[in-house]
């Protein structure tokens, strides 16, 4: 019901040092278009999309294409939805987004912003595999079947080195976390080898931020098994090892 996936949206204040970032992880930019009357900026690493706004009144969110939009509101009305922006007039680029049950902002926009690159899923990144958005949710089951009610299917995973509930598409995964183990909408990435993935990155500048889950570091003669890096808009971006 929320259509095909574009892109995790991200708000920034500086768009040019926010490019500068991603750029050293592996992330290359598409051509974008004029829907956004804000600086804006769209990167892939083949498998994610990230947006990029430089305005201070947007909102960092998961960003879903529905073409014919105005006319799907109602539906989504009926479901209970409170939408916090509803742009839709036939002279602007419609828009709407409303919060899930956790307060991560759920946005659905009418086209595409930007054109597709040619670059294959396959591609692995500088970061690693890319996994899932990992978002935080205290109420772990209220928002698994909001996100459940839009065709996402919610498995719950408390064997993985991070418990969660694993909300899956066929346009992006996401993760269901506690917040005392994902404070903030978090960039899941899987590495081969977490150590030998941070000092490429080290190499190229880029250094760990941020306090990594503790149930990833609960034993301290293990080989490291996750690193975290925060983006200079403060995105998180967590490396882990199988």
């Amino acid at each position: 019901m929320l259509a095909r996936f574009l892109e995790f949206s991200i708000a920034t204040a500086d768009i040019r040092a926010s490019l500068d970032f991603y750029a050293k992880l592996g992330f290359v930019a598409a051509p974008v278009g004029d829907a956004w009357p804000h600086p804006y900026a769209a990167l892939t690493d083949g498998r994610l999309c990230l947006g990029l706004h430089e305005d201070d009144a947007f909102v960092t969110s998961t960003t879903f294409v529905r073409p014919a939009l105005r006319s799907h509101v109602a539906g989504l009305e009926r479901l209970g939805v409170v939408l916090e922006v509803s742009r839709l007039a036939e002279d602007v680029f419609n828009e709407v987004a409303w919060f899930d049950p956790a307060g991560n902002l759920i946005r659905l926009v009418e086209a595409r912003t930007f054109s597709p690159i040619d670059r294959s899923a396959g591609d692995v990144a500088p970061c690693g595999y890319f996994v899932q958005i990992g978002l935080p949710a205290a109420e772990l089951e209220l928002t698994k079947a909001h996100w459940e009610q839009f065709g996402f299917v919610g498995i719950d995973q408390p064997d993985a080195p991070l418990a969660h509930v694993a909300c899956t598409s066929d346009g992006v995964d996401i993760g269901l976390y506690e917040p005392a183990d994902i404070r903030a909408p978090t960039l899941i990435f899987e590495v081969d080898d977490c150590a030998a993935t941070l000092r490429r990155l080290l190499a190229a500048g880029m250094v760990p931020s941020g306090r990594v889950p503790a149930a990833l570091t609960a034993h301290a003669a293990a080989p490291q098994r996750a690193a975290q890096l925060r983006a200079p808009e403060g995105t998180l971006i967590l490396l882990m090892s199988p």
